[in-house]
């Protein structure tokens, strides 16, 4: 399956949850993994389908109908209205060209607003218990956070951001599994995920390269060393670890090099100049 193959393989999928543009008969936004509303629509900006294009834009205006005044936004019918909705949200916005819009500045201003006290953000669901470890940060939702604000011009101009940089860099010598959802850095963490979906060592040297705090940090380049083993002779990232429902896709087939996923790690080099 080429890029364009690729992309009509997502496209065609629109209508299985139920309603358009991925969304549920319901008017849920984040179903159906890998290919609800907001991960549909991270796999096709991965993939180079532009902002103009008719599916894609009217996912978009699925999401940027579910933005609420406090600027949060409701993903579904009803439930908690959690930090990392927000998050993802606000950062698939970003990729499409729409960071600058007055909505998404008021959900990156929420943001600011509700870090937790060690820096990062949590959603304060507690699926495995509680403990000392839950007292943290969720480290998935921190990096949703900072890969949100790459497209703006705080990016190395607030000080909130930097701490948010630090709780990541400590959790790479951490590792354990932190915060109320668990995330932890261990063996999973390490294989090469792609698209950037997770918390997962590729997504992670990814959204840190673009931060100055970052990049003048040992930790980073330890990640990045370890992110560094996995490309393949001729550079080029290798997949190791593919959602199931992506294995199709050339794009991010397990253990097959990515045109795409290496278009990513130029990224992270460029970054570093």
């Amino acid at each position: 399956m080429d890029s364009q193959a690729d992309i009509e393989g997502v496209l065609a999928k629109r209508h299985d949850n139920g309603g358009d543009f991925w969304a549920s008969a319901d008017g849920r936004l984040a179903v159906g993994s890998p290919f609800s509303t907001l991960e549909a629509l991270q796999i096709l900006h991965e993939l180079g389908v532009e902002a103009d294009h008719e599916a894609v834009r009217g996912a978009l205006d699925l999401l940027v109908g579910a933005w609420r005044e406090d600027g949060r936004y409701r993903l579904a019918p009803s439930g908690t209205l959690y930090p990392c909705y927000t998050a993802n949200t606000a950062r698939i916005l970003g990729r499409f060209g729409l960071a600058d819009d007055s909505r998404v500045q008021r959900s990156l201003a929420h943001l600011l607003e509700t870090p937790h006290d060690d820096g990062g953000w949590r959603c304060s669901k507690f699926a495995f218990g509680r403990g000392p470890e839950t007292d943290s940060s969720n480290p998935g939702v921190t990096l949703f956070v900072l890969d949100a604000f790459r497209f703006t011009e705080q990016l190395d101009s607030n000080p909130l951001l930097d701490g948010a940089v630090e709780t990541l860099l400590d959790h790479w010598t951490v590792r354990r599994p932190t915060g109320p959802c668990h995330f932890g850095i261990g063996t999973l963490f390490m294989q090469v995920e792609y698209p950037f979906l997770r918390y997962n060592i590729f997504s992670y040297v990814y959204v840190l390269s673009f931060y100055e705090r970052a990049r003048s940090d040992d930790r980073f380049f330890e990640a990045l060393e370890v992110l560094g083993t996995k490309l393949d002779d001729e550079g080029r990232v290798v997949v190791e670890r593919p959602n199931r429902k992506l294995a199709a896709f050339s794009a991010f087939a397990k253990g097959q090099p990515s045109e795409q996923a290496t278009r990513r790690y130029g990224e992270i080099m460029e970054n570093l100049l």
